[in-house]
């Protein structure tokens, strides 16, 4: 109020309207793995968690795609595998080590099916090193010379979800060593939920044997922090044009290898120049389609490997597509997934109960299934605490975190407030207002708001004198969030004739 010293008109303004919670964003995954470069504006990002916003942002700080490098080998009986015939006999194709990378094509599937907002953190780059990279738990969680990526990320509020998928190229080894740290740091920071992948089976692998070991990993804490994804996925997210001879390791000699006779002329001629430049490669791939079927079938045989992925990226990109159009509150399940032809394995109904009820320890894995007629569907919305009724499902988990946090950046305002009742209605007041509104929308249970909500403040209902003088602001929230219909039981009956 102005100084009341001299005679006059004062103008006083007061707000008539309470503070409001804006809930938060829901689904902004942060990605973390190794890229091609990681640098913008002439300054490093490695290590950095850097905000994009489309996939061609991406492309201009992170640059392209590791050209994974392929070895070509006649199959050897005694070791089972995928084969493919050239001239008649039995070939297999196996990509090189330190060469398996899956970042760059899990952002494209989140992006292929509805992604938008993203952080990506770049534990390293490959663009100078063409061999390859060798996957290390210490890039992700700290050593003495690197630092934590999650010690890093509890420094930005905005991530919502974790998703690593260069970890699961370690295989079982991901689990216990990057797959439990990330659900220690989601609980840590209580905003976030990590998506997992499963190991790749193998020909010689089981369902059930890929399945134990992920759940004997992946240990019995914060898994209501997490969810976990399986099968692979067959995607064509790689297209023909970007597979040519390059991704063939030099110790492969098409010369020998292609039994065509032009195409054979087409190497030797190719290997008499000493520098070729691009249009010169670019010709040679060309010719080589064009004169040798075994050569496209080999190509193919690259293109198809490499689009076999681990699913976390594309799930990612259904969390956003979910949030968008429904809510947070609808489970990301019985949706399709963009870009994938099939699962790596077909689930069938019988061998899904076992995966999505883990009656041991809870730990439900979603399973991705074909349908005939519809397409290639999630089939699962559970956490990997499956036995748990308060956080069983996805939806109710992540829709408990953006009230959480919400409320509690809204509550902020209020911190060194008076601790009396003007606070105490104004908070109220500011929190059923929010709660109300997510009733209205469809994410909280109740045939009228007092049923889907309630929120209690004041001294002798959540405070006592005591927590006054201590300086105690409590609040206690209760919410009915809306479940997913997971099972739908119709019954039949007969009845007799009525006339």
């Amino acid at each position: 109020m102005a100084s009341l010293m001299t005679p006059g008109v004062y103008i006083e303004e007061k707000n008539a309207f309470p503070s409001s919670v804006v809930a938060v964003e829901t689904a902004v995954p942060v990605f973390i793995g190794y890229t091609q470069i990681a640098e913008r504006f002439g300054k490093s990002l490695i290590n950095k968690p850097t905000r994009i916003t489309s996939f061609a942002e991406f492309v201009a700080n992170f640059g392209e795609g590791f050209n994974a490098k392929f070895t070509i080998a006649a199959a050897d009986p005694a070791k089972p595998g995928e084969t493919f015939m050239i001239d008649k006999k039995p070939y297999t194709v196996t990509i090189n080590e330190k060469n398996t990378l899956y970042l760059f094509n899990s952002i494209r599937l989140f992006y292929a099916n509805g992604g938008s907002n993203c952080y990506i953190v770049s534990v390293g780059t490959y663009g100078d090193k063409p061999d390859g990279v060798e996957i290390a738990g210490e890039d992700f969680f700290g050593s003495a010379t690197k630092p934590n990526i999650f010690d890093l990320l509890k420094k930005e509020y905005e991530p919502t979800l974790v998703v690593i998928p260069d970890a699961i190229a370690l295989g079982e080894a991901a689990y216990n060593t990057i797959y439990t740290k990330v659900l220690a740091h989601c609980q840590e920071t209580q905003s976030r939920f990590g998506i997992f992948d499963l190991a790749q089976q193998g020909l010689t692998d089981t369902t059930e044997d890929v399945v134990k070991k992920f759940r004997d990993g992946i240990g019995i804490n914060s898994l209501n922090y997490g969810a976990a994804y399986y099968p692979w996925l067959k995607t064509a997210i790689v297209q023909p044009s970007e597979v040519t001879f390059a991704n063939l390791d030099d110790k492969v000699d098409l010369s020998t290898l292609l039994p065509e006779v032009n195409a054979q002329k087409i190497v030797t001629t190719f290997k008499a120049v000493a520098t070729p430049d691009d249009d010169a490669k670019k010709n040679y791939h060309q010719s080589l389609k064009a004169a040798s079927p075994t050569y496209t079938s080999i190509i193919e045989e690259i293109r198809s490997r490499l689009n076999e992925m681990p699913p976390s990226g594309a799930i990612a990109g259904l969390y956003t597509m979910v949030d968008n159009n429904r809510g947070v509150w609808k489970s990301p399940a019985n949706v399709s997934i963009n870009m994938v032809t099939a699962p790596a394995v077909n689930i069938s109904h019988d061998e899904q109960k076992d995966l999505n009820v883990d009656v041991m320890a809870g730990k439900s894995i979603n399973v991705i299934r074909p349908f005939p007629g519809i397409g290639v569907l999630v089939w699962g919305g559970r956490t990997l605490d499956g036995n748990s009724a308060d956080w069983c499902y996805v939806n109710v988990r992540r829709t408990l975190i953006m009230i959480e946090q919400s409320i509690k950046l809204a509550t902020r305002a209020y911190v060194f407030e008076p601790n009396d009742g003007t606070t105490w209605v104004t908070v109220k007041s500011m929190i059923n207002n929010f709660l109300n509104n997510l009733w209205k929308q469809g994410a909280l249970a109740g045939a009228a708001p007092e049923a889907a909500y309630d929120v209690q403040i004041g001294l002798g209902t959540t405070m006592t004198p005591q927590d006054i003088l201590e300086g105690k602001m409590l609040i206690t929230v209760k919410v009915a969030i809306v479940r997913p219909a997971e099972f739908i039981v119709i019954t039949f009956q007969q009845q007799m004739q009525q006339s």
